[in-house]
């Protein structure tokens, strides 16, 4: 089990999953593969059910996990319900997550680790960057001070989650994401190793009671600046705080995605619809 762990391609049950790149792809009957389109935070839960393979994983785990923040139990059922709907589609018996009730999933089937295959050109074509698709870089915490990574963390994946809900957005899930933490690469080089269009990225700063949030919207196929926006907050209550700052951001991201969509070039015109 342990050499699957954080393993960014494995092969299972007839699906191929790309972890860098959040992509699920399931074998046809013909050898070729097929992209499965599915949500981030179901795609996070599969990523723990491979490296935890054999054991059984209790929703407090998945919880814990994939959502560090407080998250409704329910919305785990939820997103195992997605998962196996997915991964169970063309399968004529049993499925591939077994629940064990009041226990624990476990991800019931052989996994095989293949780091160095190619993308196939069939899977490669059809993840080109999706029109509307972005990934929320880990905001740095620019006070160098461990113990306020929580706030820095938590706006990440608040953005992370709420992006998600949009309409025809293609999210990159934040386990992928945090793979960037403190890793230098230019933004052009993220957006074609996830194939993303766009990236948010920020920043945050304390001094006393006083919170600075910076965060810019980039065009990862340019490597140009959208949209940027500076906050400036008492602490006070920090759920509150960060509720609002997230809200503001998708706010605004889903006007200025819009528009950055609507100005790109396109053979037929009428799309813009």
């Amino acid at each position: 089990m342990d050499e699957l762990v954080g393993a960014y391609i494995v092969r299972f049950g007839g699906f191929r999953f790309d972890r860098s790149r959040g992509l699920l792809a399931r074998q046809n009957d013909d050898g070729t593969l097929a992209p499965v389109t599915i949500g981030s935070r179901a795609l996070d839960i599969l990523g723990l059910l491979i490296d935890r393979h054999g054991d059984l994983v209790s929703k407090d785990e998945i919880l814990n996990t994939v959502w560090p923040r407080v998250v409704e139990g329910a919305n785990v059922t939820v997103q195992i319900s997605t998962l196996r709907r997915a991964l169970d589609e063309v399968r004529s018996s049993g499925s591939l997550i077994q629940t064990i009730p009041g226990r624990g999933y476990r991800l019931a089937t052989a996994i095989t680790r293949c780091e160095a295959e190619p993308l196939p050109t069939a899977v490669a074509q059809a993840t080109v960057a999706p029109r509307l698709s972005i990934v929320v870089l880990p905001f740095a915490n620019l006070d160098g001070d461990p113990k306020q990574q929580y706030f820095a963390d938590a706006l990440t994946d608040d953005l992370t989650s709420d992006l998600s809900r949009i309409a025809d957005m293609l999210v990159i899930s934040r386990n992928t994401a945090f793979t960037y933490r403190d890793k230098p690469a230019e933004t052009r080089q993220i957006g074609r190793e996830l194939r993303v269009r766009y990236a948010l990225e920020g920043s945050v700063r304390r001094l006393g009671n006083h919170i600075r949030i910076n965060t810019q919207l980039v065009d990862a196929e340019t490597d140009t600046h959208l949209w940027a926006e500076r906050f400036d907050r008492d602490v006070g209550d920090l759920f509150a705080l960060q509720d609002e700052v997230t809200s503001r951001i998708v706010i605004a991201l889903k006007t200025e995605l819009m528009a950055a969509e609507a100005a790109r070039p396109i053979e037929h015109p009428e799309a813009l619809d």
